[in-house]
C-alpha cells in the first residue's frame, strides 16, 4: 500500500499567484521587465569584466562568476513562473520539480559561498595589500570558485534526495511559484526526521556560517581601516566594500527568513513576497549596485560603449 501511495503523485500543481487572479497580467509585465533587466545587467557585467584588462583582478573575477551564477539561478525559476502566470493551472512533473529544486538550491548555495569568498578577497586586499597579488593568485581564485560550485551542488543534491525520497500520496498542490523545501515538506505523507535535521544543518551551515565568515572578514577590515591615518584613505577602503555589503545584507536577510525558521511558521503570502525578493530583486540588485557604486566598472562600461559607438560609425 505504501509503495502504491508513493507512486500516486506524478506531477505537482504550482499555486503561485493564483490567489491574485486580477494581478496576474500586471505581475507578468512587471516580472518580465525585471527578468530581462537581470539578464541584460548581469550579461553586461560579465562581458565588461572579461573584455576590460583593467578589471582582470580577483574582485571582478568573482563578481563575473557571481553574475553568471545569478543568470542561471533566475533561469531555473523565472521563465516557468512567467508561463504559469498566463496559464489557468501551472503544473510541473515530479522529475521536473526535483530537477528545479536541485538546480535552484545548487546555485543559491553557490551564491552564498561566493559572497563569502568575495568577503575574504576584500579582507586580503585591505588587510594584506602587499601580499595580495601572491595570496589571491589566479590558481587560488579558480580553486575557490570550483570549491564554491562543488560544495553548493553537493548540499543541494543531498537536500533534494532527502525531500524526494519522502512519500507523496496527495494532495499535489504546492503553495508556491516554484519547488522549494518548506512547501514540499508540507505535502509529504511521511516524515524523515533524520533528513529534516540534515536539511536544517545544511541550511544553517550555508547561511549562518557564510554570513559569520563575512562578518568576521569585515570586522578585521574595520580594524585595519581605523588604523589608516587619512580620512581619504579610510573612505577609499570602505568604498571598495560598500557594494558587496549591500548585496550581502539583502541576500542573507531574505534567505534566512525563509530557510532558518520552523516549518510550522510557513505562510503562503508572506513567503511568496520574500521569495520574489531573493529570486528577482537580489539578482537585479547585483548589477545595479556594482555598476552605480563602482567607479572601475563605470569607467570600463563607458570604454565599452565608446568602442561600440566607434565601430558603428565605421
Amino acid at each position: 500500500m505504501g509503495r502504491e501511495n508513493q507512486s500516486v503523485v506524478t506531477e505537482f500543481i504550482l499555486i503561485g499567484f493564483s490567489h491574485f487572479p486580477n494581478l496576474k497580467v500586471p505581475l507578468f509585465v512587471v516580472f518580465t521587465i525585471m527578468y530581462f533587466t537581470i539578464l541584460a545587467g548581469n550579461i553586461i557585467i560579465v562581458t565588461t569584466i572579461r573584455s576590460e584588462s583593467s578589471l582582470h583582478i580577483p574582485m571582478y573575477f568573482f563578481l563575473s562568476v557571481l553574475s553568471s551564477s545569478e543568470i542561471c539561478y533566475t533561469f531555473i525559476i523565472i521563465p516557468n513562473m512567467l508561463a504559469n502566470l498566463l496559464r489557468e493551472k501551472g503544473t510541473i512533473s515530479f522529475i521536473g520539480c526535483a530537477t528545479q529544486m536541485c538546480l535552484f538550491l545548487g546555485f543559491g548555495c553557490t551564491n552564498c559561498i561566493l559572497l563569502t569568498v568575495m568577503g575574504y578577497d576584500r579582507y586580503v586586499c585591505i588587510c594584506k595589500p602587499l601580499r595580495y597579488p601572491v595570496l589571491m593568485n589566479q590558481g587560488l581564485c579558480t580553486k575557490l570558485v570550483v570549491f564554491s560550485v562543488s560544495l553548493g551542488f553537493l548540499f543541494s543534491t543531498l537536500e533534494t534526495i532527502f525531500i524526494f525520497t519522502l512519500p507523496f500520496c496527495g494532495p499535489n498542490k504546492i503553495h508556491h511559484f516554484f519547488c522549494d523545501l518548506a512547501p514540499l515538506l508540507e505535502l509529504a505523507c511521511g516524515r524523515n526526521y533524520f533528513g529534516e535535521i540534515v536539511i536544517f544543518v545544511i541550511c544553517f551551515l550555508v547561511i549562518c556560517c557564510s554570513f559569520l565568515l563575512i562578518l568576521l572578514s569585515y570586522l578585521l577590515i574595520l580594524n585595519a581601516v581605523l588604523k589608516i591615518p587619512t580620512t581619504d584613505g579610510k573612505r577609499k577602503a570602505f568604498s571598495t566594500c560598500a557594494s558587496h555589503l549591500i548585496v550581502v545584507v539583502v541576500h542573507f536577510g531574505c534567505i534566512s527568513i525563509i530557510y532558518l525558521r520552523p516549518q510550522s511558521r510557513y505562510t503562503l503570502n508572506a513567503d511568496t513576497v520574500i521569495s520574489v525578493m531573493y529570486t528577482l530583486v537580489t539578482p537585479l540588485l547585483n548589477p545595479v549596485v556594482y555598476s552605480l557604486r563602482n567607479k572601475d566598472v563605470q569607467v570600463a562600461l563607458k570604454k565599452s560603449l565608446g568602442r561600440g559607438a566607434c565601430i558603428q560609425k565605421i
